[in-house]
Parts: structure tokens; sequence; C-alpha cells
């Protein structure tokens, strides 16, 4: 057997995603792998998304086919029914799915008050911020810079509400970012969660 040289660092290669959806609640019934994008669950004769098993992660998972609609943020770790990976509590449907693009350098984030990166701004570096109101920033962000790394924003504090992900990247508008209204009041980095033994995100209390 080849010994492996790509990676001297011996940190192993990260592994590929791997995601496992049941139409049933606490992963029985039909269920359905995946490895990569699936812009419909329907079509692959899925009825409903009952529960989900994330094996490698972390994947985002959309309400509406084609990846539109609330989404999901869906870390290594199991999410025996639907209200496990959402709290927000508008829709129990989860119609397709795509793994999350992953930045793994220092985690940067600059959320601005208003629409093209103008208006009071709150940069956060390499840390999770379950409440803007405690730095003093309103609950108004309406336009968006991730400089590094990967993260979800959330609509009320103490990561609550509609999830909104942001990768790496430019939002000038809180519509790019999926969120109906310019709120987000908490925000946290999503972390390699392939080494971390307890990849399931708990919403603080």
């Amino acid at each position: 057997m080849a010994s492996d040289h790509q990676n001297p660092a011996g940190k192993g290669h990260p592994l590929s995603p791997k995601i496992i959806i049941f139409e049933q609640e606490n992963f029985q019934g039909h269920s359905q792998e995946f490895s990569g994008p699936c812009p419909s669950l329907k079509e692959t004769g899925m009825e409903k998304a009952g529960s989900i098993l994330v094996q490698a992660g972390p994947w985002v998972g959309y309400e509406q086919a084609n990846c539109k609609g609330e989404h999901f943020v869906l870390e290594k770790g199991e999410f025996p029914r639907w209200d496990a990976w959402t709290s927000s509590r508008r829709t129990d449907s989860l119609s397709s799915l795509r793994p999350v693009k992953m930045d793994s350098q220092e985690h940067k984030i600059i959320l601005y008050e208003n629409p093209n990166f103008t208006g009071k701004k709150m940069e956060v570096l390499g840390d999770d911020v379950p409440s803007l109101h405690a730095h003093g920033f309103q609950e108004k962000v309406s336009s968006v810079r991730v400089l590094g790394g990967t993260w979800v924003g959330y609509q009320y504090p103490g990561y609550r509400g509609q999830q909104f992900l942001l990768e790496k990247g430019d939002y000038k508008d809180s519509t790019d970012f999926g969120a109906p209204h310019p709120q987000v009041q908490s925000v946290r980095r999503i972390r390699d969660m392939q080494w971390n033994p307890r990849g399931t995100f708990h919403p603080s209390n």
C-alpha cells in the first residue's frame, strides 16, 4: 500500500463532504446520501427531509429547490428532526443543499449599517458575537464584507431565528445574503468541523 506523501504535515486529508437525508424523523425511512450539491431533493425521489446525518460537513440546506429561500447551516452531527437545524419556525421544508465553501484564512468580517459598505461599521476578527447590541451595534446590517473564514449571521441574538450563510466575498445589500430585512443580531464562525468531535452547533439559551 502506497504511503501518503501528499500531506507532510500529517494532518490527513479533509474528508470529502458527506450528508445523509432521511425522509422520517430519527433517521428512519428512505434515505439518500450526498457528497455534492443537490438542486432538488424531490428529483432524487425524496418526499421530504425528516432528519439529517452530517458525516463530514459543513453543508447548507435551502427551503426551496435550486438553493433558494431560507437557508440552514448543517455542521457535522445529528439532526433528528427539523427543529434541530432551525429555530426560525417559518418552515420545516428542506428542498436543496450543497457543501459550504470553507475558507481557511483567519476569520474576519465587517458588518455595515447601510448598503454598499457605508454607515456605521463593526469589524469582527476571530470571534463569535452572540449579541451585536452588546457591542453597541444596532440590529441593522445592510451590507457585509467577509475577508476571511466562513460565517453565519442570525436574525436574533443568541444565534436564533433565520440564518444567513456568509461565505468569503462582498454582500452589498442584505438581499445578497438572503435576508428579507437587514436584521442581523448575532454572528459566529463556521470552524472546520472535520476535526471537531462535537460538530453540531447548539444555540445558547
